[in-house]
Order: structure tokens, then sequence, then C-alpha cells
């Protein structure tokens, strides 16, 4: 069963002169009015005071477009400066304090200034600051490519590093970051080699844009009678243009294809609308991500790497493409037993609805959705009702405080962009240490970025006199804003998403690292989700589901035990036979970025029945057009989601399974994971928190079908 939107139901405008944002849970709720669940008043301000920035804070969230585009050249004169002082120093006078401290305190002095110029393209309501944030990227990020580059500064951080005069092991880990940065870059190369990088860089970026805009610009589409579209809801219909002929348009934009491959009753229509959305813009975008591969490859070489994919992973956490490939054939084999009795049993539901017709790929989400139907009594557009938006937040924090000893409180005087934006205060719940700030900028609104996110807008950091700079946030989530007599509500995925981004909040305010570098979300690429997946789990268990829910027209009233249940069982339906098509992915992703000169074409059609128990690749369909992340920004690292699953699951099956509310369990994690962010081994952080090597095994546990 997957999830429906709903109906668009608004809620009473927020009062923001209200002091405390209320938990109202369940049969709780009418007690929870008066009592506030741990989200204490921030109410020393009085509200015709002037509004005021963040205790700690040099985030400026208010720029005009001029002060931004000043602001940022300013950035840039100061940063030119330190660089040219780091410079100059002499080789053989170089130290921590005249080299490394003065690039780690601009780096985290000027992070939150660059903050302040970049993250209003994507809030602010007014046309001329968007431009002039989108200017100031532009040059921030021209000046920083440059900084990159410098071979002057790279030689005198060179010159410490060789002399291994550390400080400490975060310092000692920092300056191999800086070191590791610059070679990246090719400074430890000769000129020439140096010259040919940045021209295979340029050729990459520009077939990178090339091949986005292909699938952006592809207008294809195809037309259907209503009767080749049985099973599609009507205002789905309605939403379609017509052809000539009197038939629906449908796009083979993934809205549309992910509608039909769903809904559609007509196995004819779904295969047709799968063949040709695997054939999107044809050879073009074919040859182009060939010619990506192969330059890729050839900058990885470049660089003394064999292979792109030794170059992508050798910085992260699986550290070698060969540990990879085990790792998903491993997942992959554990998986086959639970994929094999899934499969059978689609396999069954369509020979019962459509006679002997084989089952295809393309038969997947449109049967998976029919199974979960059949298995479990509850629709999403009916759950919906049970989550109004400041009840689930208010369960968040509540859930949030217990687990890892904190303290938020709304602070009803501060600066922000918008009406609608919130900012918090959180503190260490037995010191009353202050940790950092958030901002919540909840409600869609046109032109705000589209997509839910966190963002970091200040990081945590030492400063060589002992002071310490605390981290600041920004949650950016998009919910439909309420009005008079009708609460926001989330369907459930939102709500599982906004337990995973507060996991990246969380994430952010209780790092403790020292350098700026490593701090915030500054994990490792392969750990760095792992913080917001763990906190997914909340979402699935029965005391945490009825402490966020209530019936919209009566919050006293949660969801019910059996829907909990229900919601519980559905969270890993078909889960084996889901991953087994992610790892596919994933498999051809590694392989054409380990490989020189391989066919892609063979190479998917091959991997495609090996990984999905037999079922064939579509006839004709073009394996780049499948794999947009292949192609830009996620090359040799698809892998990547699955590698975190993998140890969220270990974490929560070990620590958090048999009391989900263990503060000490919670603390162990702010403490030995969250703490120390990217300034230690991921591996070595984990195994400290787990007191063991990790292990794949409540993973496959999680995905067996005698789980439950």
């Amino acid at each position: 069963m997957t999830e429906s939107q709903g109906g668009d139901v608004k809620m009473p405008k927020r009062n923001h002169r209200q002091h405390r944002l209320i938990a109202v849970t369940g049969a709780a709720a009418l007690l929870a009015l008066a009592v506030n669940l741990g989200i204490t008043a921030f109410n020393s301000h009085r509200n015709n005071r002037k509004k005021k920035d963040l205790q700690g804070s040099k985030v400026r969230v208010t720029l005009s477009a001029s002060e931004i585009l000043k602001l940022a050249d300013r950035v840039i004169s100061k940063s030119k400066e330190v660089h040219d002082a780091v410079a100059s120093v002499p080789l053989d006078k170089v130290t921590y304090m005249n080299v490394i401290s003065p690039l780690a305190e601009l780096e985290a002095q000027q992070f939150p200034l660059v903050q302040s110029c970049v993250f209003p393209k994507m809030v602010s309501t007014s046309n001329d600051v968007r431009k002039a944030s989108a200017e100031a990227e532009r040059r921030i990020d021209a000046h920083v490519q440059t900084c990159s580059m410098r071979e002057d500064v790279y030689r005198v951080v060179k010159a410490f590093a060789t002399r291994g005069e550390w400080v400490n092991a975060e310092a000692k880990h920092y300056t191999q970051a800086l070191m590791r940065d610059f070679e990246r870059n090719g400074l430890n190369l000769t000129l020439t080699k140096r010259e040919e990088m940045q021209r295979v860089r340029v050729q990459i970026d520009e077939l990178s844009l090339r091949y986005i805009q292909n699938l952006q610009e592809d207008c294809s589409f195809l037309v259907f009678t209503e009767t080749e579209l049985a099973g599609v809801p009507q205002e789905f219909l309605k939403s379609l243009d017509k052809a000539e002929n009197g038939k629906l348009k449908v796009t083979l934009k993934s809205h549309h294809v992910a509608a039909v491959l769903e809904l559609c009753e007509v196995g004819t229509t779904r295969k047709m609308v799968a063949v040709e959305y695997g054939k999107r813009c044809g050879d073009v975008n074919l040859c182009i991500l060939e010619d990506l591969v192969h330059l890729r490859h050839k900058f990885a070489r470049l660089l003394g790497y064999s292979n792109y994919a030794d170059h992508a992973v050798d910085l992260r956490m699986a550290k070698t493409p060969a540990k990879v490939f085990e790792f998903l054939e491993d997942i992959s084999n554990s998986l086959a037993d639970s994929a094999t009795m899934e499969l059978s049993m689609l396999k069954d539901l369509k020979k019962k609805e459509e006679g002997d017709y084989p089952f295809g790929v393309e038969d997947l989400l449109y049967y998976v959705k029919k199974a979960e139907e059949q298995q479990f009594n509850f629709d999403f557009g009916a759950l919906k009702q049970y989550f109004p938006v400041n009840l689930v937040l208010s369960g968040v924090f509540k859930i949030v405080q217990d687990l890892f000893g904190l303290r938020f409180e709304e602070i009803t005087d501060a600066e922000v962009w918008h009406s609608d934006v919130s900012a918090y205060s959180v503190f260490d719940l037995s010191s009353g240490e202050l940790l950092g700030h958030f901002y919540l900028d909840m409600y869609t609104r046109q032109e705000k970025y589209s997509h839910t996110c966190v963002v970091a807008l200040q990081n945590g950091a030492l400063s060589s006199n002992g002071s310490r700079q605390i981290p600041v946030a920004l949650l950016i989530f998009q919910v439909q804003k309420d009005v008079i007599g009708h609460p926001a509500l989330l369907r459930f995925s939102e709500v599982v998403n906004l337990f995973h981004e507060f996991g990246h909040v969380v994430q952010h305010i209780c790092n403790r690292a020292s350098f700026s570098k490593f701090s915030g979300l500054g994990f490792d690429p392969d750990f760095v989700e792992v913080p917001a997946q763990v906190l997914e789990n909340w979402c699935y268990e029965s005391f945490s589901l009825k402490l966020i829910s209530g019936f919209h027209q009566d919050m006293t009233k949660p969801i019910k035990d059996e829907m909990c249940r229900s919601i519980k069982r559905w969270r890993y339906s078909f889960s084996a036979l889901k991953m087994k098509q992610e790892i596919l992915y994933c498999l051809f992703d590694q392989i054409i970025h380990s490989a020189e000169n391989v066919d892609i074409v063979e190479l998917f059609k091959h991997l495609h029945p090996r990984i999905m128990l037999g079922l064939p690749a579509l006839e004709g369909v073009n394996p780049a057009s499948r794999f947009p992340c292949s192609a830009i920004g996620y090359e040799s690292s698809c892998y990547s989601r699955i590698w975190s699953e993998v140890f969220t699951a270990d974490i929560f099956a070990s620590k958090f399974h048999d009391s989900y509310l263990n503060q000490y369990a919670g603390m162990q994690f702010r403490n030995k994971v969250l703490a120390p962010g990217g300034s230690k081994e991921p591996i070595e952080v984990l195994t400290g928190f787990l007191g063991r090597e990790p292990s794949t095994q409540a993973f496959i546990d999680s995905r067996s079908p005698y789980r439950l």
C-alpha cells in the first residue's frame, strides 16, 4: 500500500505571541494543554522589544540584497588576507599557530557569514535578495576554488605536516584533511597534469549539465483512452491534457509514470509506460554517460588511482570498491529467500487478476500495492487525519528531549526572515549549558526551496582562546499552512521525514568537534545519514505513534493499537524485493566506475535477471535514463544509503529496541556518536558505541517475512 496524498486540509494560523509549543498527545491532550511537555517558554523578553539575533550566532538572517553582496566581498577579502599570511610563512618557521590555527579559525568564523549570504536564495520572499544570494554564492564558490588551488599555501601546510608536531589527534586529523583536499585538487602533481585535470573537470561539468538538461527538457508522452488507464483515479485523469484525437496524454515525467505503474489495472498500459520511460533521451544520454565514465576514469588516473571508483570510495567509510562489492553481494544473497517469497506472492496475484501473462518488472509497483491492501487494514488517506502538524511537532520535541537529555526553548523575539519561521535554543537538560540554536521554517510558500532538508548555518568549533562557537541549524519543511478551523495535517511519509530531518538537527546541535570542518553535518558521507535514520524508528512504535497522533477533530483520540501494529508490519512489507532492486542500481553504478570500456547496455541486461530473481530487464530500455544518480552527483556512491541503513538497524536493535526512551542509551549515542562528528573514523565511533564490530544481521532480520 503506498501512501495517498489525501486532501489539502488547513489549520488555524499560528499565534506567534504564544510562548510555548504545547504537546497535545492522544488521550492526554486536554491535560497537556495546561502542562508543557518539556518545551520551556523563553519569555524573558517582551514582545515590544526590538527583534534580536540569537545568542552566540554570527548568522545574519535578514540581510538586504546589497548587504549580501557587500558581506560576500568582505568574506572573500578576509579569506585572501589570511591565505596570503599563511603562504608568507617561511618553510623553516612553520608552526601550528602560524599555519594550521589561522586556517581553522578562518573556516569557523567565516562559515556562518558565508551561509548568511547563501541560504537566503532558498527561503527569501524577495526576488532581489534571492538573486543577490545566488550571485554571492557564485563569487564565494569561485574564490573557494581559487584557494583550493593555491600551491603557495599547500607548500606551507605540507611543510608543517612533514614535521609531525601534532597538538593532538584531532589537529592531526584536520591537517591531514587539509593536505588531502589540496592533493585531490592535484597540487602534488606537475603543472602539466594539473592543467589536464582542469580540462577534464570542465568537460565533466559540461556533460553533466547536458545530461540533466536532456532529462528535464524531455517532453515525450503517450496517449491512452480512459479504458486503457482503468484503475487510475478520476482526479488524476482530469489533470491530464488531451491529444487531438481526444485521448489522454501521459507524460514521461516521474509523477505521471509512478501513478500509472502503481494504479493502472491494465498490464499492457503499465508495460508500455515502463518501456518508454526507460527509453527517455534515447541514445543521446547513453553516449553522454559513456563519455562521463571515460572522463571520470581519466580524472582519477591523473590523481594516481586505477579507476574512478577507487577515487570516490577512498575517502568514505567503505574505503575500497572491493568492500562495496562484497557488501552489496552479501546483502543481496542474504535477502534472496525473503525476496523469492515476496515475488512468488506477487506472481500469484497477477495470475489471479490477469491470467497467464508473464510477470515483469513493470508489475512490481502495482502488485505490491495490491498485496499491501489485502494484508493491512488501513489506508494512508485516513491515517493522515491523525497527524496534525503541531501535535506531531510537540511529540518530536518530547521524544528527542527525553532520549538525548535536551531542553528546547522557543525564542519569541528572534530575528527571522518570515513570520512563519520559529527559532529555538537547545540546552543540556542537566547542566543548563546552551548547546545551540535552530530555525524551523515549516510551511510551504511561493519561491521557497521546494524540498525538505537541514541546512547548517553555523558550525560548532573550539577557538584558540578556548571559547566554543555554538552550532546553528535551519530545518526547511514543506506543509500547507493552516487556516482557521482546519488543522494542517501530515501524511505519514511526512511524519517520517520530519523525524528524519529532526535527527539531523540533533546531530548538528550535539556535535562537539573542535574544528568546523568536522562539526555540524561534517560526517563521513557513508555515515552522515545514520543519526537521522536512527530517529525514524520512533515513527513505527506504538508508544510514540500514540504520543504524536490525535484525530484532528478530537485530539484526545490517538490512533488505535491495531493500526499501530499494521503500520509496524507495513514498514518492511516487500522490503527484500525493493532492496534487491536498489542493489541492482548500486552494483551497476559501482561496476561502470570500476572498469574501463564496459558495455553499459549489456551490463544492465546481464545484471538485471541475476539480481532480480530471474526477472529480465525490459526490452530496449536505455540504462542511462534510469540512473541519473550514477551520472550526476552520486557516481560510485549510490551504495551509501543501504550502507548507512545497515548500521542504523544494528544501532536500534542493539541499544533501543527493548526500551524506546532509554535515556542512558540516548546519552551514550549523543556522547559517543554525535559529539565526535567527523573528528573520528566512523568505524571507530560505531564500534565504540556498540561495544563490538558492527553486524548486518539486524538489517537482514528486519526484512525477513518471519520477523513479526
